[in-house]
């Protein structure tokens, strides 16, 4: 009886040795690859970007050129506008669908006032009014959205409907090719040129700078200024960022402002670029810019999302969209190549969370 009782401790310490060891050995085991995709969601357009080149490559090795890299600077440059706008009404927990008609109405008036009453206007001076301008009509949807306590997708909804039906109505519904002089000879500045071994002109047209200089604007207005993490705190409870003294209503008359300044901003260059004004442009790309700020990381929930991973989110619907013709698939496709990518986007996301509360 002694022994076998001297034997009990024994194998209870045998027992719960084994159980401690593997009690810190299990958690020194990394994370697997779906977690560590899920917390940096940047990682899945940035696979799919050279996922799709590699596949548009080897099909038409006439894809790897500069021209073509320029042509898709210069196709994102005003969706890019829209979706860091974009991104930060979604971080702060709204939505925004009016950008497209802000961005038609202030360059249509604007170019059409322009050349009407002052056709040798400078282009800066064109260029800052249309961002007033955005910026006013953004404004409209922030007070909106705080005085009626109403869902912001509601209220954006309305006030796209209302922007469409002052251009349409009152403004103007033809299109014209006589912009002011400025905003055409602005339209034609190279940043960088070349000739094709074809013997065509590639031209990198200077409005791709306005990309590169508001993405660094908002990297720094949601990761260096107050304003910034109380979008973010907002965008994750609304509750929680009153309590914890938040400006509710100046956090909500900054993102739909910035977004409507943008969005007057893009219109503008829209113009330059084209050389045209058409009131019957832009509007209708409202789900594509959402759909490349959601594959960059962001959540329609809020309290979300990067810089870096909405540039990725829109140069890859800009790549998608772009470069099917080169390897002969039907630009019908598009809508359901970005739809598929959206549900994996979608699928990281239930991880993400997951992830988040087991830890």
């Amino acid at each position: 009886m002694q022994t076998n009782d001297e034997s009990r401790p024994a194998k209870m310490n045998q027992t719960m040795s084994s159980t401690d060891t593997a009690e810190i050995t299990e958690p020194r085991r990394g994370p697997d690859w779906r977690a560590k995709l899920a917390r940096r969601p940047e990682w899945l357009p940035a696979g799919l970007i050279v996922l799709c080149c590699i596949v548009v490559a080897a099909i038409n090795p006439r894809f790897l050129q500069w021209a073509t890299l320029f042509d898709l600077l210069h196709s994102a440059t005003t969706t890019t506008l829209f979706a860091l706008g974009t991104l930060v009404v979604l971080a702060s927990g709204g939505i925004d669908v009016s950008f497209t008609a802000i961005g038609a109405l202030t360059m249509y008036s604007i170019t059409k006032a322009v050349f009407a009453w002052w056709p040798a206007a400078p282009f800066w001076l064109i260029l800052v009014v249309g961002a007033v301008g955005g910026l006013v009509l953004g404004v409209v949807n922030g007070l909106l959205v705080h005085r009626l306590k109403a869902p912001s997708l509601i209220v954006t909804i309305g006030t796209q409907y209302l922007y469409r039906g002052l251009l349409l109505t009152f403004v103007g519904t033809t299109f014209f090719m006589n912009i002011p002089h400025s905003m055409d000879h602005f339209g034609r500045i190279p940043l960088l040129a070349y000739r094709t071994v074809d013997g065509l002109d590639a031209v990198l047209p200077v409005s791709v700078l306005a990309l590169f200089a508001a993405a660094a604007l908002t990297w720094w207005l949601l990761n260096r200024t107050m304003m910034g993490r109380a979008v973010y705190a907002m965008g994750g409870s609304l509750t929680i960022a009153e309590r914890l003294g938040y400006n509710v209503r100046a956090v909500h008359l900054f993102v739909f402002g910035y977004t409507g300044m943008l969005a007057g901003i893009a219109g503008i260059l829209h113009v330059a670029n084209n050389r045209l004004a058409n009131p019957f442009d832009l509007v209708g790309s409202e789900l594509d810019v959402i759909a490349a700020v959601i594959l960059g990381g962001a959540r329609i929930t809020g309290g979300s999302g990067t810089v870096l991973g909405t540039l990725l989110g829109v140069a890859l619907v800009t790549l998608v969209d772009n470069t099917l013709i080169l390897i002969g698939v039907p630009s019908t496709w598009q809508k359901v190549i970005v739809g598929a990518f959206i549900l994996v986007a979608g699928v990281l996301f239930v991880l993400r969370r997951r992830n988040g509360d087991r830890g």
